[in-house]
């Protein structure tokens, strides 16, 4: 099991280079970075991180499939893939839906989408010449003329049990984002093929004090009873009485700081340096990534990395 971290989407530019060459320093194995609508892209994020690190892998999730034409994301994988070989992995998904309807990029039929573009992405990667009619993705014949030699995992940010199938049956595994809780993954694993790789993202804080640590990540569990997120709490043993609680408060921010203690720690990565890395290792992923919650991101990594 490999322990990352994710670099904040609305960290300073400034400041991704020396969070991601620190990230390597403290031992992460790998430092993620994200591309949310209207903060920092993805590839260019990934380009500038490879390039000032030697050794931290550098995962991308996720790049929306709907957002760019598939042969051109290959282009940029295979680029940077070949530069620094054996550091990337590449992620892709659907998008929030919000935010690809704001640029006109969400299709009628996201799966089919998706689908097209995993297919096809694979193929060129690998270095053939892809020919597709499908409803969103058409190629002529189209190829890279310089396939890399380390072919970059392509992982699937996604949620729903389709989904999840698509990913399995089309790219080398998937992107769990948080919460992530361990009867969630192990769902998602039940429809996955056993080699499949799966990365989870928590949000992490690490405190001697369990309850201080519980209050800095309450707020973040706000939106946990909404029913987009509905993946996320069905396997839970608690599911039912989350749901009741939520039905029981008028706004998310109320209900967050109803959660049991013991809820907040299944649902994130919270707590003395011990019972982190406990939970950690407990959570049947093959990477699990901590996402940094604190204004003073790099002080909060240095802390993070006592739970490796």
């Amino acid at each position: 099991m490999t322990a990352g971290v994710m670099l904040p989407r609305d960290l300073a530019a400034a400041e991704i280079v020396p969070f991601a060459r620190r990230a390597e320093e403290l031992g992460f194995g790998e430092v993620w970075i994200v591309e949310d609508l209207g903060f920092h892209g993805g590839i260019a994020q990934a380009a500038t991180v490879l390039a000032v690190t030697s050794r931290i892998r550098v995962g991308i999730g996720i790049l929306p499939a709907g957002a760019r034409n598939v042969a051109f994301t290959a282009m940029e994988l295979a680029t940077l893939a070949r530069l620094h070989p054996g550091r990337l992995v590449a992620g892709i998904g659907h998008g929030v839906p919000g935010w690809m309807r704001q640029v006109g990029a969400w299709p009628a039929s996201p799966l089919t989408l998706f689908a097209e573009h995993a297919r096809a992405l694979t193929g060129l990667l690998r270095g053939e010449r892809v020919r597709a009619e499908g409803r969103y993705v058409r190629l002529d014949g189209a190829g890279l003329e310089t396939a890399p030699e380390t072919v970059p995992p392509v992982l699937a940010g996604v949620r729903g049990p389709k989904s999840l199938a698509v990913a399995g049956a089309e790219l080398d595994g998937v992107i769990l984002a948080e919460p992530a809780p361990a009867e969630y993954i192990a769902a998602a694993r039940r429809i996955l093929p056993p080699q499949a790789r799966v990365v989870v993202f928590g949000h992490a804080v690490v405190d001697p004090d369990a309850e201080a640590a519980r209050a800095r990540v309450r707020p973040l569990l706000a939106a946990i009873g909404d029913p987009e997120l509905s993946a996320h709490v069905d396997p839970l043993p608690f599911a039912a009485e989350l749901r009741a609680l939520r039905a029981r408060h008028q706004d998310g921010d109320s209900f967050a700081a109803a959660l049991p203690g013991e809820w907040v720690d299944a649902l994130t990565l919270a707590g003395p340096a011990d019972a982190v890395r406990r939970r950690i290792a407990g959570l049947g992923a093959d990477s699990v990534v901590l996402i940094p919650v604190g204004d003073d991101r790099l002080a909060a990594l240095d802390t993070l990395a006592t739970a490796l």
